[in-house]
């Protein structure tokens, strides 16, 4: 037999049944360009064949190996992987190379029927997807792939390219491209993304590879509002040509498509569409750059309830995850029990497991979670006077619509949450809560005025909150002399404030709040100075009833009384921030304080720290101090950072670049504050550990 085998044919050789789709006999002999003078893919029966096949690894194989130059070794080696059905992809490419010259050989030289030539191209591409982690095997055999299928008019000429690795743009992109240009066509997202993709200036980042799937759908999303109608490309003058350097070096193949007789444009100097999809990608990857850092840590985490939170608000409905679909029911049978859930449930169903402590990492985490959903939690950490305890319940309850930014909140409701709280201390100053009282809240919270339906929603689930959690009257008794006198001026001050919210001081709120004073441990005769301070007139707070006959007898002289400042009354009623922060030193340990007493000492405080290779001797102790976190408040950080006398945005920032330069990954994610990722904090507590132990040795 000399010459083509075709592939419904079979030759035996050297005891092998090696099939077709192969050149057998004696080589063709090349002249001029060739580096061999003999055709590489053809297999001569006359050579030498070793009894064994037994270089796999291609050890005995040259770079561009030919069938008459190689081994007898190498050629039973090769003879075997033929007879083996060229599925075995342990052998060395070089093998799967020389099967692959006679190929395209057969494709471009010997004008194969149309019926072959289709054969050909299925078979290397099964090839290609053999050697997938092969680059030589991707690039020759891509670059064959890419110009047979628009020759043979393959349907996959005209399906996008998301996946190349080469030096070039594809032929076959240029081709569709060119073809759509030609043709008047705009083109669509999938083409424009392509175009960027396989684009050799302008690599990809890691976002767009590791979360594939919703780059493109988001990448979709943004272009098609951005351009609606599809991107319009002028016809650039230059012609689409190409010429095929065949793998074996042994011949190349000029081509120039055309469309109705004349050629096809070139876009391979074309810039301004490449530019636009450019932009579109670092958006599309900036927004997918947390959930990108996720599924770095947590490879099998796509679909769960943390991942679905770090989407992008326009993906969440196009990428439906299962768990968030059974939050939302427990969350909806929650409301419908009543609406109070222990902490602990909450974050055990969100997080998967039961915490032993409360942070405000997590709570504020469940709230964002559950607020995507459209329920609501109280309290939310973020604006609470206090933070709840371990073993106390939250509130779940119904919202409107799902919300993106519960930051996003008006002052007048940060206010009135701050009035409600202290108004429930007064309700729950004698530990009964009665019927009137309740709906005395609740006619306060429908008379807050500049305030959201949302809002109000929210209000009313903090009252429940602050009714079915009583706070501790004696502890707030014993904190509140442990303050001091200003602490005590701020509390008489906030609930005067709260008093005067809705214009009228009633005296039912009087003698509540002279009953908190003294529960409090205040002397309840301040009350009515404290109303009254700042009034230009007298106010009336309560009717007038006649006393006594006679000249009333004074009181003994007592201590002077601290007077309450009309100006830090207007400042509370204006500045809940600043009361919030005062106030938490009183009915509570803050959710930061609980974060900041965990922190480890400060190397700054006496103690030798290992200094990082890439940083310096400042930023590796608090490197070393930040890795036993899970989450730091912007307040924990900038503290931190003064321990050890750095500025927390530049630490911030060299500590992330360092990060991401041996870890591939951020130290520090910015959300309501910065989380702490637990992979690199493990493995700098390692390394830690390991060089504690060789100064130990």
């Amino acid at each position: 037999m000399q010459g083509w085998v075709p592939g419904h044919q079979s030759v035996d050789l050297a005891g092998r049944d090696i099939g077709g789709m192969v050149y057998v006999g004696t080589p063709l002999r090349l002249g001029g360009e060739g580096y061999s003078r003999k055709s590489r893919p053809y297999i001569d029966p006359t050579l030498s064949v070793a009894a064994y096949g037994a270089d796999k690894e291609g050890k005995e194989m040259p770079y561009w190996p030919g069938y008459s130059e190689i081994s007898s070794v190498c050629r039973a080696t090769y003879l075997d992987w033929l007879a083996g059905g060229r599925r075995d992809a342990s052998y060395d490419p070089g093998y799967m190379f020389l099967y692959f010259y006679g190929l395209e050989r057969r494709f471009f030289i010997d004008q194969a029927p149309e019926e072959e030539k289709r054969e050909i191209l299925e078979e290397v591409r099964r090839l290609a997807s053999l050697y997938a982690h092969n680059g030589s095997a991707q690039r020759y055999l891509g670059e064959f792939i890419q110009i047979a299928q628009i020759a043979v008019r393959d349907p996959a000429a005209s399906e996008p390219l998301f996946d190349f690795h080469g030096w070039e743009l594809p032929f076959g992109v240029k081709a569709a491209i060119g073809t759509k240009i030609a043709q008047g066509e705009p083109l669509g997202w999938d083409w424009t993304l392509s175009w960027l993709i396989c684009h050799p200036e302008h690599p990809m980042r890691t976002a767009s590879k590791r979360c594939a799937e919703e780059f493109r759908a988001l990448f979709r999303l943004r272009f098609e509002a951005r351009f609606p109608e599809g991107l319009k490309v002028t016809k650039p003058r230059k012609s689409l040509e190409a010429r095929y350097q065949a793998a074996s070096q042994e011949f190349q193949a000029d081509l120039s498509p055309r469309l109705d007789g004349k050629p096809l444009p070139d876009i391979s100097g074309v810039r301004k569409p490449v530019e636009i999809a450019r932009e579109i990608a670092d958006e599309v990857t900036e927004a997918l750059e947390r959930f990108s850092r996720y599924l770095g840590r947590n490879p099998e985490g796509r679909g769960s309830l943390e991942a679905h939170a770090l989407l992008p608000p326009e993906l969440r409905a196009l990428f439906p995850s299962t768990q968030l679909e059974a939050l939302r029911a427990w969350a909806s049978e929650r409301v419908a029990a009543g609406g109070l859930v222990p902490a602990t449930d909450v974050i055990a169903r969100i997080e998967g497991t039961r915490p032993e402590k409360l942070t405000k990492a997590q709570l504020t985490g469940a709230a964002d979670t559950l607020a995507r959903i459209g329920f609501g939690l109280a309290p939310d950490p973020r604006f609470a006077l206090r933070a709840p305890k371990v073993d106390e319940p939250l509130v779940i309850f119904a919202l409107e619509a799902p919300v993106e930014n519960l930051e996003d909140v008006s002052a007048a409701y940060r206010l009135a949450l701050l009035e409600l709280a202290l108004g429930a201390v007064v309700v729950l100053a004698d530990g009964v809560v009665s019927e009137p009282e309740r709906q005395a809240l609740l006619a306060r919270i429908a008379r807050a005025d500049q305030i959201s339906e949302p809002e109000r929603l929210q209000l009313k689930a903090n009252m429940e909150w602050h009714l079915a959690v009583p706070p501790d009257i004696a502890l707030l008794r014993r904190k509140l002399k442990e303050a001091g006198p200003e602490a005590q001026s701020a509390l008489r001050a906030a609930l005067v404030a709260a008093a005067h919210a809705d214009g009228l001081i009633q005296p039912e709120e009087v003698a509540q709040i002279e009953k908190l004073y003294r529960a409090l441990g205040l002397d309840p005769g301040l009350v009515y100075s404290d109303i009254h301070a700042g009034d230009d007139v007298p106010v009336r707070v309560r009717p007038a009833s006649a006393g006594a006959p006679g000249e009333p007898i004074p009181d003994q002289a007592s201590a002077p009384r601290r007077a309450l400042d009309p100006a830090l009354i207007a400042a509370i009623r204006s500045d809940t921030a600043r009361v919030s922060s005062v106030l938490g030193e009183i009915f509570g340990t803050s959710a930061e304080a609980q974060e900041e007493a965990s922190q480890p000492e400060s190397a700054a405080s006496g103690g030798s720290v290992t200094v990082i290779k890439g940083l310096d001797p400042a930023a590796s102790a608090l490197v070393f101090e930040i890795i036993n976190c899970t989450h730091l408040t912007e307040a924990a950080f900038e503290a931190a950072c003064k321990r050890h006398g750095l500025m927390s945005a530049g630490a911030l920032e060299a500590i992330n670049e360092w990060a991401f330069e041996t870890h591939d990954e951020a130290l520090l994610d910015a959300y309501d504050g910065y989380d702490v990722s637990p992979q690199i904090a493990a493995a700098v507590r390692g390394q830690f550990a390991k060089e504690e132990e060789n100064v130990d040795a």
